[in-house]
């Protein structure tokens, strides 16, 4: 039959379709169904040729010598039962600059807090991330208002007691006054 449908192209009448390309693929597809369960028991796929190989609970052997976890592991090594969000965190920003890259790494939404010492509304927010702390998935990064200017010039910061959410490239996301404690700002996130 393989070598009619080869001859006698003009039967298969399958438009935009190659008949030797169908018939290469029809013939892959025929072998590889007939070697389909060969030297395997149960169903199990066949081990790789000269690969040591690991047996599974289920009794399937793996060539690559992987073995199937109780735990499903994501990309990034952490299991789905260790996956929460991070701890909050009130740092300044020279704490910031310091641990950037864990930060980044842990998730966490950022904000930017332009504060100034002078400042009573700065006092007070400052006072209530102190005692109350940083909702979990946000780190709060106290900035000198007085003494910063090139993140001031950077962020077109113009009063004290400024909140810029930025992304982990430091590009600006949303920019607000206001917020009086560590809930007042995580509602405000983007």
């Amino acid at each position: 039959m393989l070598a009619h449908m080869t001859s006698h192209p003009a039967h298969l009448n399958i438009p935009g379709r190659h008949p030797r390309r169908l018939t290469v693929g029809l013939l892959g597809a025929v072998l590889a169904l007939g070697a389909c369960g060969a030297g395997t028991q149960g169903g199990a796929a066949p081990a790789a040729t000269g690969a040591a190989t690991t047996p599974m609970a289920d009794k399937t052997t793996m060539a690559d010598k992987t073995t199937m976890a109780d735990k499903t592991t994501m990309a990034d090594k952490t299991t789905m039962a260790d996956k929460t969000m991070a701890a909050g965190k009130y740092l300044s920003y020279a704490e910031y600059q310091s641990t950037m890259t864990s930060v980044q790494a842990s998730g966490s939404k950022v904000v930017l807090f332009f504060h100034a010492p002078w400042c009573p509304d700065c006092r007070g927010t400052d006072a209530a991330l102190t005692s109350t702390g940083v909702p979990d998935g946000l780190v709060v990064v106290k900035v000198d208002y007085d003494t910063m200017t090139e993140l001031k010039q950077k962020y077109g910061i113009t009063q004290q007691h400024t909140f810029v959410q930025i992304d982990a490239k430091g590009t600006q996301l949303k920019k607000w006054s206001g917020a009086k404690d560590g809930a007042a700002i995580k509602s405000a996130l983007v």
